[in-house]
C-alpha cells in the first residue's frame, strides 16, 4: 500500500498562515514546532505543514486541491468572512469548482462531488 499522507509548503509567516487555513478552511492544529513550522489537519487525517520558509522569495509551485461537502455553501461562507475568490463555482479544465489565494501565493482549487458528475467536470 502506498498513501499520501503529509506535504509541506513553504511560507513567509507560518502564524499568518496557520491563523487563515485555520479561520478559511477550518483546518485543525495537528502539532507545532516554535518558530519553524505547524502541522494541520484535514477532516480526513492529511496533514498540510506550514513551514517557515528561510528565504524570502517563495515562488508556489503547487496547487493545493481540497474536496469540500458543497462547493457553493462554500463560496457564500467564503464571501461572507470576506476571503478573496479567484472565481465563484465554475466549469474549469481540472472540474467545477472555485478557487482561493493563500497569504503566500498558493492557488487553492476546492471542488465537490456532486457537482463534479452533474456538471461534466473534467
Amino acid at each position: 500500500m502506498i498513501k499520501l499522507d503529509h506535504l509541506t509548503i513553504a511560507v513567509h509567516d507560518y502564524n499568518i498562515s496557520r491563523e487563515w487555513y485555520v479561520r478559511v478552511l477550518g483546518l485543525k492544529v495537528e502539532f507545532e514546532v516554535p518558530e519553524r513550522a505547524i502541522a494541520l489537519q484535514d477532516d480526513a487525517g492529511f496533514t498540510l505543514f506550514l513551514e517557515q520558509a528561510p528565504v524570502r522569495n517563495i515562488e508556489p509551485s503547487s496547487v493545493l486541491y481540497f474536496q469540500v461537502d458543497d462547493v457553493h455553501t462554500a463560496y457564500r461562507r467564503f464571501r461572507t468572512i470576506r476571503v478573496d475568490c479567484v472565481h465563484p463555482p465554475e466549469k474549469q479544465f481540472w472540474g467545477y469548482g472555485m478557487a482561493l489565494i493563500d497569504p503566500d501565493g498558493y492557488r487553492l482549487r476546492l471542488w465537490y462531488e456532486k457537482t463534479m458528475k452533474e456538471l461534466g467536470g473534467a
